[in-house]
């Protein structure tokens, strides 16, 4: 298939016969994941409604298939619930979000997790989800979205405090390690099962933004620098694995998407050395779809990485209106005199239902949004 320089990140709006289903799992927590055997028709419901995404994505020219994260409730911790080890809990609370008005919005609270057995990560319910999209995928190339190991040891430890005498792993690192192996088992059976490309999701980057007011680790952490090492380094240990299998390891990274509602500011500058220049994708989404972000010259520290691709996410997904395509130009030519034409695409910052509820606007809106992308990417590398 030719590529495209339009680029889906990877979730879409769920119909509303799935999310009957989803809506009663969010209040439910004597149920295991992936929920199929504690809701009557559910997974004929979820197998046909990704069928139709699947074939929705080939009829607006994707060229990248998911299954629209149809499968998942939550854009990351599905992942770790189909871990072996893993029991998933109804908490007290939810994730912290910025609300329209500015003040604090708490999502859905179903993020609870508990270790109870070591972790594996053998026979993942994503892989049965990866083989069936892509044997309907027409010859299109098929990628999985997957939490990041960093974003999730970070949760899991440092929020969590999943470590300790009373735990499964005694100490951080034992957890860290347990996690690594459970990452690693996962992606060589990914790969054994024909998978071509994992991309990891995460929405910690600019936390370590030591201005950004918004950060959970920044205000009088000495140990910033430390953690963002850590940070890295688990992140590029799974990379690096990826690559050894031979797989495209891609990247996406956002401030939160929660119902059109974002988690935290933060610059790209400020972590551009770091979070862009030490860590090995192959492929970086990057969110650039407001001021958040700051400016484009972060992307400095990836001009000399020719093997390096990076897609754009200067439309919104957020939003039901159509975006400012004099705006998105502009970028695009300010990013190409950093980083060669070849190696730019174009997508919408996050995807369109990060979670279940989705963001605000209708299918018709998504797709026309979808649309818009796919020509100002065709037009705009058309000479390329």
């Amino acid at each position: 298939m030719g590529k495209s320089r339009f680029q889906l990140v990877g979730s879409l709006l769920r119909p509303q016969s799935l999310l009957d289903y989803k809506n009663q799992i969010e209040q439910r927590e004597d149920i295991t994941y992936p929920f199929y055997a504690d809701f009557a028709g559910y997974e004929e419901t979820e197998s046909k409604a990704i069928s139709q995404i699947i074939h929705d994505q080939i009829d607006h020219q994707i060229d990248v298939l998911t299954d629209g994260e149809y499968s998942k409730s939550m854009w990351h911790l599905d992942f770790i619930w189909g871990l072996q080890g893993i029991e998933r809990y109804i908490a007290d609370h939810g994730y912290q979000f910025k609300d329209f008005d500015g003040d604090s919005f708490e999502t859905r609270k179903d993020i609870g997790i508990r270790i109870v057995a070591p972790l594996s990560g053998k026979n993942h319910h994503f892989l049965e989800i990866f083989k069936k999209t892509a044997d309907q995928a027409q010859g299109h190339d098929v990628k999985i979205t997957v939490w990041s190991i960093a974003h999730a040891f970070t949760e899991l430890s440092v929020f969590d405090g999943l470590f300790g005498t009373d735990q499964v792993y005694k100490t951080k690192e034992e957890l860290k390690a347990g996690l690594i192996n459970a990452y690693k088992e996962f992606l060589t059976e990914y790969q054994a099962a024909g998978g071509k490309i994992v991309q990891f999701d995460d929405c910690l980057w600019e936390l370590f933004d030591s201005s950004n007011k918004d950060s959970f680790f920044a205000e009088g952490n000495v140990d910033l620098i430390d953690l963002a090492n850590e940070f890295v380094a688990v992140n590029n240990e799974i990379a690096d694995f990826g690559h050894e299998l031979g797989l495209q390891v891609w990247t996406h990274n956002c401030r939160g998407n929660y119902e059109s509602r974002h988690a935290s500011g933060g610059t790209y500058q400020a972590i551009a050395e770091k979070f862009l220049g030490e860590q090995h994708y192959d492929r970086f989404f990057l969110e650039w779809d407001d001021e958040r972000a700051g400016d484009l010259s972060a992307l400095e520290v990836l001009k000399d990485k020719e093997n390096v691709e990076v897609v754009l996410g200067l439309l919104s997904s957020k939003t039901n209106t159509l975006d400012d395509e004099a705006r998105v130009l502009h970028y695009l030519d300010k990013a190409s005199t950093i980083i060669p034409k070849e190696r730019l695409f174009l997508s919408h910052q996050c995807g369109f239902a990060s979670c279940d509820s989705g963001n605000n606007l209708t299918f018709d809106e998504q797709w026309a949004k979808i649309d818009q992308g796919q020509k100002i990417a065709k037009d705009y590398f058309a000479n390329n």
